[in-house]
């Protein structure tokens, strides 16, 4: 059973679960299956995050690996246009002196063990801003694990096209179902609950 993108976030608006919750469930979920597979104690972490509710989840995993890694949040997103949930997460570990919050791009991507791509999930549309499209290129040639949150940024999660180019991810952490678009990485995606019904 595949799923496309507008029958989740039609599943997602009616299922009666407030959103804040599933962002909590999602980006919980991302950070118990990257705790799965590293003892994260001596681990450097980087969650990029865009402001879309991909974004979203990635500021939830970030508030769960900083407690156990050395966390830092790449924000490249725009705050004024942060939705009332994703600003809520964004908030919470804006404050979170446990975490590194760099808002530039003036980092080096190779100082980290994993990187994190929360940027577009399946929320992409059109192409790619200069910038989303340079950090793609500064993930893809880091030596770090590199995980997605949902669907790799750059690909469209109904038909898995490339849209010019995207992350390449060893892991991709997709919600409830797999998407159409990942069809053919379902090698390395797994499959998380998040509280929705079948």
């Amino acid at each position: 059973m595949m799923i496309l993108s507008q029958e989740m976030r039609a599943l997602e608006a009616n299922s009666g679960i407030p959103r804040p919750n599933l962002m909590e469930n999602a980006g919980r979920a991302v950070y118990c299956k990257i705790k799965q597979r590293f003892d994260l104690k001596d681990k450097k972490i980087l969650v990029v995050c865009y402001h879309g509710n991909n974004g979203a989840d990635g500021f939830v995993a970030a508030r769960y690996l900083c407690e156990e890694a050395e966390t830092d949040v790449l924000f490249i997103g725009d705050e004024s246009r942060l939705k009332k949930e994703a600003l809520a997460n964004f908030k919470r570990i804006e404050r979170n002196e446990k975490m590194q919050f760099l808002t530039d791009d003036k980092v080096d991507f190779d100082e980290y063990d994993i990187i994190i791509d929360a940027i577009l999930g399946i929320g992409i549309y059109g192409g790619l801003n200069r910038e989303i499209s340079a950090i793609i290129d500064d993930i893809n040639n880091s030596k770090a694990y590199k995980v997605s949150v949902d669907i790799p940024t750059g690909m469209d999660p109904d038909t898995g096209n490339i849209v010019e180019k995207s992350v390449n991810p060893d892991l991709i952490v997709t919600f409830h179902d797999i998407k159409k678009g990942l069809e053919r990485f379902q090698d390395k995606t797994v499959v998380v609950d998040i509280g929705l019904r079948k």
